[in-house]
């Protein structure tokens, strides 16, 4: 998720980068208890995949420009489903970072602020799947409400986090809220559409069991916690 190059500039750039370190280091702690969990090989290998995953994510599906930044189909909440948190924010960070440095370099100044606006709301759902996943059901068996709430909360989470960066770079001018508006109203798509593929692909990791072995995935994606 891109904040326009342009709308954050000088030395507001360098609220983007705090709050990224503070996000940083929330997914270090969570690395941690993920390698602990699982070790580190299996945590190397789900981040390799979450950043392939990422990158193909941004390159490959469809995505427009509206507003103050672009829609995307990130699929946030199918990857913290199938991966885990850590890996999840860590190959989310990484394929954003490949993207600007290979793609869109005019985006890396705004890096602080889009890691910001995607890894914040995977840990808030990762706090929030504590709440409403009861402990005895495995992610394979989540019903379509539970999925809906996670995907909700994650793309509500970077809507919030795009309206803040807008209105903290440009203002409260009357177009500059029209455009935070037409963005937000353009995530109702991606609202819909990303419990769907959330259960679908769980759908086939629940089919596929034997494939999807605990080490490349998270321990929930087949287990009861």
């Amino acid at each position: 998720m891109h904040i326009e190059p342009g709308i954050v500039t000088g030395a507001k750039l360098v609220l983007g980068y705090a709050t990224a370190a503070v996000a940083g280091g929330c997914a270090l702690k969570l690395a941690a208890e993920t390698v602990r969990e699982q070790g580190i090989v299996s945590f190397a290998v789900r981040t390799v995949a979450t950043t392939v995953l990422v990158f193909s994510f941004f390159e490959l599906l469809p995505h427009f420009r509206v507003g103050v930044s672009e829609v995307h189909f990130i699929l946030g909440s199918t990857l913290f489903l199938l991966f885990g948190a850590a890996p999840a924010a860590f190959g989310i960070a990484l394929g954003l970072l490949l993207q600007g440095l290979f793609f869109a370099p005019a985006d890396l100044p705004q890096y602080g602020m889009n890691v910001t606006t995607l890894l914040v709301p995977l840990i808030a759902i990762r706090a929030l799947a504590g709440r409403i996943i009861p402990r005895n059901t495995a992610y394979v068996d989540l019903q379509y409400r539970q999925a809906l709430a996670l995907s909700t909360a994650y793309q509500s989470g970077i809507v919030m986090w795009v309206a803040f960066w807008a209105l903290y770079g440009a203002g409260f001018a009357a177009e500059n809220l029209t455009s935070i508006a037409s963005f937000a109203a353009s995530y109702a798509v991606v609202v819909v559409i990303e419990p769907l593929a959330d259960l679908a692909v769980l759908a086939v990791a629940k089919s596929m069991r034997t494939v999807t072995g605990d080490g490349f995935v998270t321990y929930r994606l087949h287990n009861a916690a």
